[in-house]
């Protein structure tokens, strides 16, 4: 038994649009504080978005529109500080004579050179060269 379908024949559909279809006006402290939330630590685009019935682009615009300074982000009415670490001074942490230094060892032929870090590159190209002189 064959089951044959209609399928192929074009769809119309018609759309009305009832009601008054609006555009809205954000001022730039709406859109601060929007922004705001958005880029918070743990926000998702997506979610902010539809939470203010926006689209996800439209709110990265103004992200990108926030980064690039036409508005400034709402500040919280809570004052921000900034974590201090107390670091000891680096002669304090390293007792004088056993710093470690990186250091590299080359080889050309029976001799080996061995460069500490921090040595200009000239004179490991002059040392160089001349080994190669004397063990060619």
């Amino acid at each position: 038994m064959v089951d044959i379908s209609d399928d192929t024949k074009p769809v119309r559909r018609h759309v009305e649009v009832t009601g008054v279809v609006r555009r809205r006006r954000w001022t730039d402290e709406e859109k601060g504080r929007i922004v705001a939330e958005a880029v918070a630590p743990g926000a998702v685009i997506a979610e902010v978005a539809r939470q203010h019935d926006l689209m996800p682009q439209h709110l990265s615009n103004w992200i990108r529109a926030a980064k690039d300074g036409h508005f400034a982000l709402q500040a919280d009415d809570v004052p921000a500080f900034v974590p201090v670490v107390s670091v000891e001074p680096e002669r304090r942490r390293r007792p004088a004579g056993r710093e470690r230094t990186a250091s590299i060892e080359i080889t050309i032929g029976s001799v080996r050179v061995k460069v500490p870090g921090g040595v200009d590159a000239r004179a490991i190209e002059a040392v160089l060269r001349a080994v190669k002189r004397v063990s060619a």
